[in-house]
């Protein structure tokens, strides 16, 4: 092995050494894809540990925690065994820390005894952590060789906050090297893998996170965002997430790649198995007032008048717009069939839905691809150098990979050579975003003419990607989740059903876009998806957080009641 090759494998060793070995499983039979089972059956989790783990409404574990139902302790020790069982099945950790972590869940529940009060709105509830956020005296390696034995010397703010809200940090998740991929394979950790189908992609670059919380073992994650790195995990992994604005949450003291790029913001979100996760995490952020310790964070307060949706009717008739196709990538069927779900539910609820007019997608996203590349890979190769490890061109493995016909994606054709602008062009696509900024803005205030609300449609709904999760490597769709952050949307994602072979059929070929969306549509195979979740994203106003959360949970509530309907239906049946 070289240098660099050894290091890994060292680094690797020390993190199985950190596991405990009376958490060590037998490993499912190497043909079983669909692992979602193997908590309850491995015999690691007793009855009292899987009541804990399968509960995915957190306010509920809060409640519990808050009344001493359940001590930290017990609620972090399940969590961190269902954690470990999750990384012997999809690789989707990075830092294991057991005692530190139930050190700290003690603390909690010895001041709960003591003074009969909880220390934060979060108190006692463990949350995993993408790798990038740094927590002192741990590594934060992120998917660099190089940046082995980089230990933080303090934490990041929202570690920092974290604390001060009473949780319990108890992992660190996964991240493809350069954290620019909607995959997560790295030299260092390697490949991780969907729960759903391990033969399949968990997305990226918050891969981790979403493999681990998808299987339970964590209540609430956090992850971040610059093209979908939120909600490319949270589709391919059932999960509910939100892509906030620029800094409304703080990012301070975090590291990344790109470190200096501020034309496209990334941003932290939650990820979680239910929207009550989602809302109280942000609101948890919020009120802790992130501004007086991240000088980039908007100083705004959390907004009930918002989250009651004031301004969009009080919720009571809302207008969604429904976005089929995008004009660059035309759907998976699943995807339709989950567009058709949502859009019969909410019309069943009394909300109406419009169709959606694509607005300059194809220069939007040029525009941002540009700018990502702006710097000719410097910041990538600079990272790399410090080992000597290669820079990963492909998320293919190299052995056992699926067929493609994708010779190169879009985007490189799109962008072209040279990548690499100077200072000047650089400022000339700053200016040509801003005016496709306010294009799109005019374009969305123009759809009042049509909703008959005496409003613009209140939010868009659309694929977070235009298939479910695919095999590793073949993750190439950004489009629809870019639109966001370079437009600076609120967004979030949240699961609708799964893929069922026995209906959703290959659509007939159409006029193709690109030569990507030709490779997408022969990529479809409904045997290969069969039972893997399907999510859509809603999308918002800039800043617009509060509502986006409540319109989420209204979207939630149609689907959920719409579902109990059809159960009941086949029942009678």
């Amino acid at each position: 092995m070289t240098d660099w090759q050894a290091r890994c494998a060292q680094r690797k060793q020390s993190q199985l050494d950190s596991i405990p070995k009376e958490w060590l499983i037998d490993a499912p039979p190497a043909k079983q894809m669909n692992v979602m089972q193997i908590p309850k059956q491995c015999g690691l989790l007793s009855i009292r540990e899987l009541e804990i783990t399968e509960t995915v409404d957190i306010e509920i574990i809060l409640e519990k925690l808050a009344s001493a139902e359940w001590s930290s302790v017990e609620v972090t020790t399940a969590f961190y065994k269902r954690a470990i069982i999750a990384q012997q099945l999809t690789n989707c950790l990075t830092e294991i820390f057991v005692e530190r972590a139930l050190q700290r869940a003690k603390e909690l529940d010895d001041i709960l005894q003591a003074t009969g009060k909880v220390s934060g709105p979060l108190h006692g509830l463990p949350i995993s952590l993408k790798d990038q956020f740094t927590m002192k005296g741990l590594e934060t390696i992120m998917g660099y060789v190089g940046w082995i034995g980089r230990y933080a010397e303090s934490d990041c703010v929202l570690v920092e906050i974290l604390y001060e809200c009473g949780a319990v940090p108890f992992v660190r998740t996964n991240v493809p090297q350069t954290l620019m991929w909607g995959e997560t394979y790295n030299h260092v950790f390697g490949r991780t893998l969907n729960p759903y189908n391990t033969y399949l992609t968990a997305g990226g670059s918050s891969g981790g996170e979403g493999a681990l919380v998808a299987i339970k073992g964590s209540p609430l994650g956090v992850g971040t965002d610059i093209g979908g790195s939120l909600r490319i995990p949270s589709a391919f992994c059932g999960l509910y997430t939100l892509r906030p604005s620029y800094e409304r949450l703080p990012y301070c003291g975090a590291v990344n790649a790109l470190e200096g790029q501020e034309s496209i913001s990334s941003v932290l979100g939650p990820m979680a198995n239910s929207i009550s996760g989602v809302k109280l995490f942000t609101k948890a952020m919020i009120d802790a007032k992130p501004w007086l310790k991240d000088p980039m964070a908007i100083r705004k307060e959390w907004a009930d008048k918002e989250y009651e949706l004031a301004y969009h009717g009080g919720g009571k008739k809302l207008c969604f717009g429904i976005m089929w196709d995008n004009g660059v990538v035309r759907p998976h069927p699943p995807l339709h069939r989950a567009m058709l779900i949502t859009k019969r539910a909410l019309e069943v609820a009394g909300h109406i839905v419009l169709d959606w007019e694509p607005h300059r997608h194809l220069e939007i996203y040029k525009n941002s691809e540009t700018i990502f590349v702006a710097d000719g890979g410097e910041d990538y190769r600079m990272s790399c150098n410090i080992s000597g490890e290669p820079l990963i061109q492909s998320m293919l493995p190299e052995e056992g990979g699926h067929e493609t016909t994708l010779e190169e994606p879009y985007v490189k054709r799109l962008v072209g050579p040279p990548y690499h602008r100077t200072t000047y062009e650089l400022w000339n696509l700053h200016k040509e975003k801003r005016e496709l900024r306010k294009s799109h803005l005019d374009h969305w205030e123009a759809t009042a003419s049509r909703t008959g609300t005496g409003r613009p449609i209140d939010a868009i709904i659309s694929p977070a990607v235009a298939y479910a999760a695919v095999p590793h490597g073949l993750n190439t769709d950004s489009f629809y989740t870019t639109l966001c952050n370079a437009m600076d949307y609120a967004t979030s994602v949240f699961p609708v059903t799964f893929v069922d072979a026995n209906l959703d059929h290959r659509h007939p070929p159409h006029e193709f876009y690109n030569h990507e969306d030709e490779a997408i549509y022969n990529l479809y195979d409904s045997g290969l998806f069969d039972g893997c979740p399907v999510g859509l994203q809603l999308i918002g106003r800039t800043q617009e957080e509060e509502a986006v959360i409540a319109m989420t949970e209204t979207v939630d509530r149609a689907l959920r009641l719409q579902e109990k309907v059809n159960d009941t239906s086949k029942s009678s049946n």
